[in-house]
């Protein structure tokens, strides 16, 4: 494949695959239309043969050339795979559109103070063993953190006062880039398989400070089904360099609930 596209890189090449699409043609002929001298024309197309995209015979004193659908059938497959891909990565685009506008919208201190959010999801298991999941540090760590993210520092005791401490980094990170975000806390309500609420405030790149504080309620209910959790977040303390942190909550949060959804299917 890599061959393949070092050979359509080159404008006058591309040229050439484009007029032996319409059909096969000699050298001279390719020349020709192409604007370009022969000997270059033949080197381009002998760079295209070594590559797999056209096949030459000779027929008399002319060599005429054709080009070969399937490499660039497995070229197009492979490119509506990667395309295909891309379009999973929404959540990309719409940060950086709220972003945008969080940016515009943070204009002094305390600019997001009441902002809230509400999150829901019905979890397929009780509440008893739900409850681990949000208050263990292992198996807190396997989904507390946005998609392509990997918690790498957790503390979280789960008792009034006790002390939290989370810190994630890109998921194929080991410690050569910058921390992705780092937040510290204390819990503030602990009751086993029915509330957990806590303060949670992301500290800035520049260690300067917390950039907010969130004041986040999770409320468990039995269902036929398992669990229905509520989470409801509530923000104060938010200064101006708040608005990139803040713009992801809904997006980076909501992917969280959805890996502890995935965790706890049987």
């Amino acid at each position: 494949m890599e061959a393949i596209l070092a050979a359509l890189a080159d404008p006058g090449r591309w040229r050439l695959v484009n007029l032996l699409a319409e059909r096969p043609r000699p050298v001279g002929v390719l020349a020709e239309l192409a604007g370009a001298r022969q000997p270059q024309t033949t080197k381009h197309l002998q760079a295209l043969e070594r590559a797999g995209l056209v096949v030459s015979q000779r027929n008399g004193q002319r060599r005429i050339y054709a080009l070969r659908s399937g490499p660039l059938r497995d070229l197009a497959t492979a490119l509506h795979g990667l395309a295909e891909a891309a379009d999973g990565h929404e959540g990309f685009d719409r940060y950086g559109v709220s972003a945008a506008a969080e940016r515009l919208a943070a204009t002094g201190e305390g600019w997001a103070d009441g902002r809230s959010f509400r999150f829901a999801r019905t979890l397929p298991a009780a509440p008893a063993a739900v409850w681990p999941h949000l208050t263990e540090p292992a198996l807190l760590g396997e989904w507390w953190a946005p998609d392509d993210y990997r918690v790498s520092e957790l503390v979280f005791d789960a008792r009034p006062g006790g002390r939290i401490v989370l810190e994630y980094r890109d998921i194929d990170d080991k410690g050569a880039d910058l921390v992705a975000g780092r937040a510290e806390g204390e819990v503030t309500a602990a009751v086993p398989g029915e509330r957990l609420a806590y303060r949670l405030s992301p500290l800035l790149p520049d260690g300067s400070g917390p950039a907010f504080t969130s004041h986040v309620e999770f409320d468990l209910r039995p269902t036929g089904a398992g669990t229905d959790l509520d989470v409801r977040w509530r923000l104060s303390d938010s200064t101006v360099d708040a608005a990139d942190f803040i713009a992801g909550i809904e997006i980076g949060f909501g992917q969280t609930l959805d890996r502890l959804t995935d965790i706890l299917n049987p």
